[in-house]
């Protein structure tokens, strides 16, 4: 078949192919023309799922109507200027709107504000229509209708209607995250109604919009981040490792305001709570990260999703070690999620079983009750009833002293007597995790503040500080290595051979002495010795990997933890064992001193706190 030069129609098709995806990518696509145009509110309205209708309404700044056919034109831009490496806009490729035009049905109506009226232009399948007045508000309403038609084979590849409306919804959620100072509206007739009201540019207003987004209790579980290294800015916040999601879809990264889902932030964020959470659990997070234009890439994926940055240890660097100096600084934090589940189990009717009487509230036990032959109860005939004052009289004693003899069992033993202090200190009630008041169950610790009620599993507290006073040792001098009878000779790529003589100063301060060995090939000769007996071929090519696509050896810093981890798991207080009040209250002050030690070595909370108020709200006297 010859060369020949396709259709502008057909490149179109294509582009759209890469950039228009589903109808969340026609959202996403618009809503960066509007919030580049200078937007302060943005309204969006779809109908089944986006496929029959999209609508984008904002206020920016219009387009004039002499402009209006560069609009839906390839490669027609307002937002780049000569220097590809300066890119200062979300968009700047000029492919979204005459991609969308080519399979669908849109059309563009736009004012500016020194324009005497509106202007509209309209494009089907990639035929362009005439321009024609209209009338309209200062700003642009771009409508998109039938997706897809022009391109049907796509629409075997949609999913459901509910599907592409929740995807809609995390693009504009993700994007409002960025720009807390505009309001956005999302709504139609295959959705309820999604408003983001503007919160202001400042650090309160961006927390605020973030708790619109990813609700209320974010801002109460989350600690800041701000760190600076060599030009880049990193600012956000992360949430305490006591809370956390099954999945990484609530982690939201944005490089100079553009939200991405890079693969470099997420292992940066995953590196930084890899100490404190489990696998399956995952950090709740909000990152920005600002830098140079001219040292970040934005134009490496068809949608702008990912990016490149020149130094990425740089950045991943800056991300692992903010988090961990943020959550060390933090201190020790309960998640407040821990709180409500509390709070919802004591709640009645919450428990699958209660007391027999039909103020409970359920039919079964009110049927139960009446057939243990309580139902019959007379009162005026019981000896605990209230004595009128002229039996009162005639018994010579006010209340019955006498009946009420048989109830008197002695004085009960008070939680502060078992834990073997009658009043607490008043300097430890002010401490974070109070003064030990009782052990309950052999296991956990009951502690009280001066305006809370903490619960701590001993073992999982003590477990965490083991781990991190073994993992101080570990790391604060060089790590013991075992010198192998004969070198271990590993075959690899030559780059990756390269890269680990390159690292070789780092691995033996781990205890893995190597070299090279020829081409393409590294000597092992010291292992460390925490590892025992090892996969040496399995380990250097893991770290071979790990070197090459993050600059970093921190496969074996992790193996070695992880050691450290079984160690403090079976040299910590067990459960079943007694202690003093001395000792819980010792173990108290402890966690108070240890970064981290709100979760236990598998990602576990190490206590829960519940409030006085929550307390008293339980017992009806809020």
């Amino acid at each position: 078949m010859p060369i020949r030069q396709l259709s502008e129609t057909m490149i179109n098709q294509i582009a759209a192919g890469e950039v228009i995806e589903r109808p969340a990518s026609v959202v996403k696509e618009l809503v960066e023309n509007a919030l580049d145009a200078g937007a302060s509110k943005v309204e969006i309205v779809t109908a089944g799922g986006g496929l029959n209708l999209i609508r984008v309404t904002d206020d920016g700044s219009g387009i004039a109507e002499k402009e209006l056919a560069l609009a839906i034109a390839r490669h027609c831009t307002s937002k780049l200027a000569d220097d590809i490496n300066d890119i200062r806009s979300l968009g700047f490729r000029g492919e979204a709107l005459p991609s969308i035009g080519s399979v669908a049905r849109l059309s563009i109506r736009s004012r500016t504000a020194a324009g005497d009226g509106a202007a509209e232009i309209g494009i089907e399948g990639g035929r362009v229509l005439p321009v024609k007045p209209a009338a309209a508000n200062r700003g642009t309403t771009v409508e998109v209708r039938d997706l897809f038609f022009a391109t049907p084979a796509r629409l075997k590849f949609m999913k459901g209607e509910r599907a592409e409306s929740s995807a809609t919804s995390d693009v504009v959620k993700r994007i409002a995250i960025a720009f807390p100072a505009v309001r956005f509206t999302l709504a139609g007739s295959d959705r309820s109604t999604l408003e983001l009201p503007a919160t202001g540019d400042t650090p309160e207003g961006r927390l605020a919009r973030v708790a619109q987004v990813m609700g209320a209790e974010f801002p109460d579980n989350a600690i800041a981040i701000d760190a600076m290294r060599d030009g880049v800015h990193l600012s956000g916040h992360v949430s305490i490792p006591s809370y956390t999601r099954a999945n990484a879809l609530q982690q939201y990264a944005y490089v100079n305001g553009r939200p991405v889902r890079d693969k470099l932030i997420a292992g940066a964020i995953r590196g930084a709570f890899a100490d404190v959470l489990p696998r399956d659990r995952h950090a709740v997070t909000v990152l920005f990260v600002s830098l140079d234009p001219a040292i970040v890439d934005v134009n490496v994926h068809p949608a702008k999703a990912d990016v490149r940055f020149r130094d990425p240890g740089l950045v991943r660097g800056l991300i692992v070690g903010a988090i961990r100096e943020a959550l060390a600084g933090a201190g020790i934090r309960a998640a407040t999620t821990g709180a409500a589940g509390m709070m919802a189990a004591f709640r009645p009717g919450a428990a699958p079983f209660g007391h027999g009487g039909p103020a409970n509230g359920h039919r079964s036990y009110e049927a139960a009750y009446r057939a243990s032959g309580f139902a019959g109860f007379d009162p005026l005939r019981s000896p605990q009833r209230p004595l009128d004052m002229g039996e009162a009289r005639s018994h010579g004693n006010g209340f019955g002293e006498n009946d009420q003899a048989a109830f008197d069992t002695g004085p009960l033993a008070s939680a502060d007597a078992r834990a073997g202090e009658s009043v607490a200190a008043e300097a430890l009630l002010g401490m974070t995790l109070g003064a030990a008041r009782a052990q309950v169950h052999e296991n956990y610790i009951v502690a009280q503040t001066r305006d809370s009620l903490i619960i701590v599993d001993q073992h999982a507290a003590h477990e965490r500080l083991v781990y991190e006073a073994l993992k101080n040792a570990l790391h604060s001098r060089a790590v013991p290595s075992q010198m192998l009878l004969l070198p271990e000779i590993v075959d690899l790529p030559e780059e990756d051979a390269e890269r680990l003589a390159l690292h070789s100063e780092t691995l033996a301060k781990f205890g893995l002495g190597l070299e090279r060995f020829g081409p393409g090939a590294v000597a092992v000769r010291e292992t460390p010795s925490m590892l025992g007996e090892t996969n040496v071929q399995q380990l250097v090519r893991d770290l071979a990997d790990e070197i090459a696509d993050n600059d970093t050896v921190e496969t074996l810093e992790e193996r070695l933890d992880k050691i450290a981890a079984t160690m403090a798991c079976h040299g910590s207080v067990r459960s079943g064992r007694l202690l003093k009040a001395e000792e819980m209250n010792a173990l108290l002050r402890q966690m108070e001193a240890t970064p981290g030690s709100g979760t236990c070595n598998h990602g576990r909370p190490t206590y829960i706190e519940l409030k006085l108020a929550d307390i008293e709200r339980l017992f009806g006297r809020r």
